[in-house]
């Protein structure tokens, strides 16, 4: 009986895996020389996400791709963060990010648009669950700075409902001050 135990909390930890989104990013192929021969090792870069606005990554060092490939999905999903989407699909707000000589700057954009970015921070944003973003990314093109970027960028993203408790204000008061400041349409508003 206790084995049954086992195996139903095994699937309870099954289900809860399988809400989350994973993207192998970039993988990466090393030799090193020894008597007899390369002995090849491979490194994998992985983003994981629930699509509700939490997202993570990881890396993963093995001698077979799968190997690499689970260790880089179990990192990412210890090392997952939060990111307050607009109406579930945008950013509240621009920002930039940077790492090493990789620079990315993020904009929010209108519905519709779809993710626009390239390579590694489309499936960041995949992962994340977000839907209209205009990205850039200036500098580095290494898929590693350029994720490790756009986490930092991502993590500089505020609520404003955050912005209006840390200036003492209530969240209405600032939201009709933001939307007659720039003339944006109260529908929008959350």
């Amino acid at each position: 009986m206790a084995r049954e135990g086992r195996r139903d909390n095994r699937g309870n930890r099954d289900e809860r895996d399988s809400e989350f989104v994973d993207k192998l990013v970039h993988i990466n192929r090393v030799a090193k020389v020894a008597k007899g021969g390369r002995r090849f090792g491979f490194a994998a870069l992985v983003v994981v996400g629930d699509q509700k606005g939490r997202v993570g990554f990881g890396h993963g060092k093995a001698r077979e791709v799968p190997e690499a490939i689970r260790k880089a999905t179990e990192s990412a999903k210890r090392e997952m963060i939060f990111v307050p989407l607009r109406s579930g699909r945008t950013l509240h707000h621009d920002t930039h990010g940077r790492h090493g000589a990789g620079k990315v700057f993020l904009r929010a954009a209108k519905p519709g648009t779809g993710i626009i970015a390239g390579g590694p921070m489309r499936a960041v944003f995949e992962t994340l669950g977000m839907h209209d973003v205009v990205a850039k990314s200036i500098g580095s093109s290494n898929p590693y700075n350029m994720i490790r970027a756009t986490f930092d960028a991502l993590k500089r993203q505020n609520h404003p409902k955050d912005v209006a408790a840390r200036r003492g204000i209530k969240y209405s008061t600032f939201q009709a001050r933001r939307h007659a400041a720039t003339g944006a349409p109260e529908e929008l508003a959350d």
